[in-house]
């Protein structure tokens, strides 16, 4: 059996500080992702809120914050029950702008978690398009 891990990788027109914001900052996350009530920093807890809901929806801890080229969260939402899994986040310049690599490990296992997978799968591709819309007409503004 294989590892359940989700593997994406997008480019953006924005220099690498500019994505890191995108990945790091309240306001800026609020735009693509879950809003949190601090900029993730290296050792702090992660909580992540709907922008509508308000309610918790993600939470764990920020591992690694090495600005602007690596984050690495845990990652955790309430259908993973106990179960704890990893993000990470590469920052890669490129011309013209950053290759994002997105790496989401440690994901429950098995035919009854892959209705989980396909479900975070379909996210993280909806969160990386409403990031290209919002850091793209913020940077070509």
């Amino acid at each position: 059996m294989t590892d359940a891990v989700l593997k994406k990788s997008i480019f953006l027109r924005a220099e690498p500080e500019t994505v890191w914001a995108y990945l790091t900052e309240p306001d800026h996350l609020a735009e693509w992702f879950h809003k949190p009530e601090k900029t993730l920093t290296e050792g702090q807890k992660l909580e992540m809120f709907g922008t509508t809901s308000g309610d918790l929806l993600i939470w764990g801890e920020v591992r690694v914050a090495k600005p602007p080229r690596y984050l690495e969260y845990t990652f955790t939402v309430k259908p993973m029950g106990d179960a704890i899994s990893t993000v990470k986040w590469t920052l890669e310049p490129v011309a013209g702008g950053t290759r994002l690599d997105l790496l989401h490990e440690g994901l429950p296992q098995g035919a009854d978690a892959f209705g989980l997978i396909l479900a975070l799968d379909k996210g993280w591709d909806e969160h990386f398009g409403k990031m290209r819309v919002a850091l793209h007409e913020t940077v070509d503004a």
